[in-house]
């Protein structure tokens, strides 16, 4: 998840969620960014800004002590582009569907190999994300889904370097030798 570097980067804004609330009916939630949230998640993202963010989400129970979180998650945000560095506007759109346990449940199955790590089928579905205490913070799962949705070069359509600061293709040079040439020339020789 979005917490890889947690002691060094908090999360630009928190929705703790009591699981005890969806222990025995769905629970609907609404997320909503205010403006400071939008800038810090700008800021936490590494883009121009965040206009808007939101999501809307079934909390449901899951195998007896977890939730299931699935929904839609969206944002309107403003990147740099890569090559003029203005301002390009971006919609994400992105359906969620994690599900949350315990971090002491016994109810987690993975898998270790020899050296004690972790097995995971990238063409499986997902593990269960573990939590500490009674709450999930569903901000956090918003802001991974954003971050993985970003294009990580934007680029405006008709967008291209300078003459002076674009690379030269070498077509104007004499292609140079391919290593294998001697080869092909040796081996006609001996024939």
């Amino acid at each position: 998840m979005v917490e890889e570097n947690a002691e060094d980067r908090k999360l630009p804004f928190s929705r703790p969620f009591a699981v005890a609330r969806a222990s025995s009916t769905a629970f609907d939630m609404r997320i909503d960014a205010d403006a400071a949230e939008r800038a810090a998640t700008a800021a936490f993202l590494d883009v121009r800004s965040v206009e808007s963010l939101s999501a809307d989400l079934r909390i449901s129970p899951w195998r007896r002590d977890g939730v299931r979180v699935k929904g839609t998650v969206r944002a309107e945000i403003t990147q740099n582009c890569v090559v003029t560095l203005e301002p390009l506007e971006a919609t994400i759109e992105e359906e969620v569907d994690a599900t949350f346990l315990p971090e002491n449940s016994r109810q987690f199955h993975r898998k270790f190999n020899e050296e004690g790590e972790l097995i995971v089928d990238p063409n499986g579905p997902d593990e269960p994300e573990p939590f500490a205490g009674s709450e999930v913070d569903i901000a956090a799962l918003v802001i991974e889904t954003i971050g993985l949705a970003i294009d990580p070069y934007p680029r405006k359509p008709d967008a291209a370097l300078p003459d002076d600061l674009a690379e030269d293709d070498g077509s104007d040079d004499e292609a140079a030798p391919s290593p294998f040439a001697a080869l092909k020339d040796w081996k006609n020789k001996s024939e």
